[in-house]
């Protein structure tokens, strides 16, 4: 029900009452002699037949009477109404005064003007706060009128009550809601107005008076010093919709949005109007936009929009690179006309079916890792891979590629000319350093063969004394033992040489070349070593186990400081740390490696290096110390030996302050080191008669064990091949006790033939022998011992001496 409504059932009852009094006053004027002259006396709160109680029982309003005369005006009547509003039972009022349902925020104004009416018997209405049985206070609007008699008599005081809580709090509201749209008066940038509506008799809306505007009003309506004003007044020629719009929402409280024109103001606005206060003040809320500007706004983007969009498919129809859109599992969706060009593929053609069908097989794993990066929403940058072109080639195309959604978008560009470029450019460069390698190894071997050469000369000479003889004997044994360090290095830059890894601590290494470093160093270079890489949870040192060639790994380490010591000009400060490490940073165009790592690094305070000649330093023969000081190989021995051993070295250096080398080795999960047992060598020792296989096919080679085996003693049988090998064994009855192989030979390799001996023959122990072998360089011996070319009598002596013994071992226990 509304307030009009209600307030409609007030009046009502007021009638309704007045009835009543002037129909008890008929009835009191021909009552019998002997009828009760008051209530009291007539019973009055139980049943009886009398009109006036009896219709004010019945009625919705609250009604109570009270007899002034009896003492303290106490209620003497409470329809249920009033029982059903206050609470209380018909027992707990009667006989009592009404000031019990005051309270302590009852407004003693209120009361006085009641008190003051009843004592000059007359009517009055105020709004009084009482308060309930449960104590929960209700706002009433009280109308108390006295009743009289037919003598002028007063009788009774009539109350009937309105409960008015609701009406207040739905005001309450009113005044928020009023507030927050006062709110917008303030801060709004749309324009906002309250108006008062005006209707005519027939109940339609004619006009309205803008009772509030806020700063924006002006700037959007166009409409300047409305407030307070009638529309009409301002813009005679308005829409009638307007007028019926607002006039719909006053008389029925719903919300209107809507976009309406206002022609002679020459704009058009977006509305939201919706009702405020009560029905009766006729007010609604209107906050609007002038949707012209927004109109505009938006046309101007929907002209950006369509400038991109052409821009789009401009760059889409014109763009040299591969354009393609693709789902997530790979199948093409769209493809730009450059595809055609590049590839030669219609553009159709390709719509709907996989873009990985088109790359090359050796470039499939790439391309499947790709799809996984794009799935997990990552972009993709740089992939470089092989399509497939229409006539079947294939052409290098370089991806960058974004996820959106169920899809990615990707660029493709062309570089199979940059590749085939680089490709060139590596071989210029790669046959440049092939050049500078083979100069280098020629000097070097040549003045090598030329101390050989000349103490050949001189040992041929007659009557040469035994102490000149010895001196040019041990000269070509000195020689030679360079050659083989110089190959040694050689094969260690091209990561050839075969390595004999095992699992050992770097930190235990380099504190035991600590003492052998000063040596090299000299008095006057200060030298610190520092082998703590930290301690685990109980306090231990942690070890630095790595699985690489130990010797190697000593002589890289001696290489670092002969050059930091040669940097230094033998005076300074050199510092060796070990540590580990999560990665290898990024060297030489390559990306950092994530992983574990122990890091051996060699910093002294020299000169420090050239940025320009930072990429040539790892270069085989490339130096930049004078005639005579060093070969130009130790750099590249290190890095050859770091990169066969999975590693890497790094380079920090800075002119006129110092260089920090790093190595870089794969740190082992091993808990423990195995340290190689250590060969003694041993005197040279009778052969007995020992008979042994040698297969060598090279004939200078081959004479030469047969020779030095049948001077030790041994009884050598020379095959020259594997296959020959095999046919010897076979058909001597497994006489041999040891074979001596070559590992590169035409057909069947050594170490394939060790195998297969041991596979045939397990008690047949084998000893290989090369100088280089690209099969042990990345096969390695698979376990069989190898003694590499040039080697000495005495070092084959003791290889096969070594063999021996361990069979005799395993055959006898």
């Amino acid at each position: 029900m509304s307030d009009e409504d209600l307030r409609g059932e007030v009046e009502r009852l007021r009638r309704r009452e007045s009835e009543l009094v002037a129909e008890n006053s008929r009835l009191r004027a021909g009552r019998e002699p002997d009828a009760p002259s008051t209530a009291s006396e007539a019973g009055v709160g139980t049943l009886r037949p009398d009109l006036l109680f009896t219709a004010a029982d019945k009625t919705r309003m609250a009604m109570i009477v009270t007899d002034p005369n009896l003492p303290d005006n106490p209620i003497v009547f409470a329809n249920r109404a009033f029982l059903e509003l206050s609470g209380y039972a018909a027992e707990e009022l009667i006989g009592r005064n009404c000031r019990f349902l005051q309270g302590p925020e009852t407004d003693p104004a209120h009361v006085a003007r009641i008190r003051d009416a009843v004592a000059a018997r007359r009517d009055v209405v105020v709004e009084l706060l009482n308060y309930r049985r449960d104590g929960s206070p209700f706002v009433n609007e009280l109308y108390v009128s006295p009743v009289f008699g037919p003598h002028g008599e007063l009788l009774f005081f009539f109350g009937s009550q309105l409960d008015l809580t609701r009406f207040r709090e739905q005001e309450g509201k009113a005044v928020r809601r009023g507030a927050s749209f006062r709110s917008l008066l303030e801060d709004g940038e749309a324009g906002f107005c309250i108006i008062e509506m005006r209707f005519d008799g027939e109940g339609r809306a004619e006009d309205y008076r803008f009772v509030e505007v806020n700063a924006a009003f002006e700037r959007q309506s166009g409409l300047a010093n409305a407030e307070g004003r009638w529309m009409r007044e301002l813009e005679p020629e308005l829409e009638r919709h307007w007028f019926d719009t607002y006039g719909e929402v006053a008389r029925t409280g719903h919300d209107a949005r809507f976009r309406g024109t206002a022609s002679r103001l020459g704009r058009v606005f977006d509305v939201h109007a919706v009702r405020i206060g009560s029905q009766a003040q006729n007010r609604v809320a209107v906050l609007f936009e002038d949707a012209t500007a927004k109109q505009k706004g938006e046309e101007r983007r929907e002209a950006r929009d369509r400038d991109h969009l052409v821009e789009r498919d401009l760059v889409w129809r014109t763009s040299r690179d591969l354009l393609v859109i693709c789902g997530l599992d790979g199948t093409i969706r769209a493809v730009g006309p450059a595809w055609t060009e590049t590839l030669g593929w219609p553009a159709g053609s390709l719509v709907g079916t996989r873009i990985d069908d088109l790359v090359h097989p050796d470039d499939r794993d790439a391309a499947t890792r790709a799809f996984e990066t794009l799935a997990a929403g990552r972009h993709l940058t740089d992939l470089d891979v092989r399509f497939r072109a229409a006539d079947g080639g294939h052409r290098w195309i370089s991806w960058n590629a974004i996820p959106q959604g169920d899809r990615y978008h990707a660029t493709g560009r062309d570089v199979t000319e940059r590749r085939t470029l680089e490709e060139q450019l590596r071989q210029s460069q790669k046959m440049e350093a092939v050049g500078q390698l083979t100069g280098g190894v020629a000097h070097d071997f040549n003045n090598l063969l030329t101390v050989i050469k000349s103490s050949t000369d001189l040992l041929k000479r007659p009557n040469l004394a035994e102490e000149r003889r010895v001196r040019y004997v041990d000269a070509i044994s000195d020689t030679v033992d360079r050659a083989a360090k110089l190959t040694s290095q050689l094969l260690a830059f091209a990561r050839r040489q075969a390595l004999r890894p095992t699992v050992f601590d770097a930190s235990q290494s380099v504190a035991a070349i600590a003492d052998m470093v000063g040596t090299l160093t000299g008095a006057r270079i200060h030298v610190e070593t520092d082998t703590n890489a930290g301690t685990d949870e109980a306090g231990r040192a942690l070890p630095c186990h790595v699985d690489a060639d130990p010797s190697q790994f000593d002589t890289a380490l001696v290489n670092l400081v002969v050059n930091a010591r040669d940097a230094m000009q033998g005076e300074g400060r050199l510092r060796i740390a070990v540590r580990r490490a999560d990665r290898i940073p990024a060297l030489r165009s390559h990306p950092a490696v994530p992983g574990d790592f122990v890091a051996v690094s060699v910093s002294d305070t020299g000169a420090g290096i050239e940025s320009d000649l930072l990429e040539r330093i790892f270069e085989p023969f490339f130096t930049t110390k004078g005639v005579g000081h060093g070969t130009g190989l130790g750099l590249s021995q290190v890095f050859g030996f770091a990169k066969q051993s999975g590693g890497d070295v790094a380079v920090d250096s800075a002119v006129g302050v110092g260089t920090t080398f790093t190595l870089y080795l794969l740190r082992s999960a091993e808990a423990g080191a195995r340290n190689p047992a250590r060969d003694d060598p041993g005197p040279l020792a009778e052969g007995h008669g020992t008979p042994v296989l040698v297969v060598e096919d090279n004939v200078e080679v081959g004479a030469f064990a047969t020779q030095a085996l049948g001077e030790l003693g041994y009884q050598a049988v020379w095959v020259k091949d594997a296959r020959a090998a095999l046919a010897e064994i076979e058909a001597s009855g497994q006489r041999f006790e040891v074979v001596f192989s070559d590992v590169v030979m035409p057909g069947m390799n050594g170490v394939d033939l060790a195998r297969e001996i041991r596979r045939r023959w397990p008690y047949l122990p084998v000893v290989l022998t090369s100088g280089y072998s690209h099969i042990l360089a990345f096969e390695g011996t698979d376990g069989f011992p190898l003694l590499g070319k040039p080697y000495s009598v005495a070092d084959l002596s003791r290889a096969l001496r070594k063999v021996l013994r361990e069979r005799l071992a395993l055959t006898f226990g």
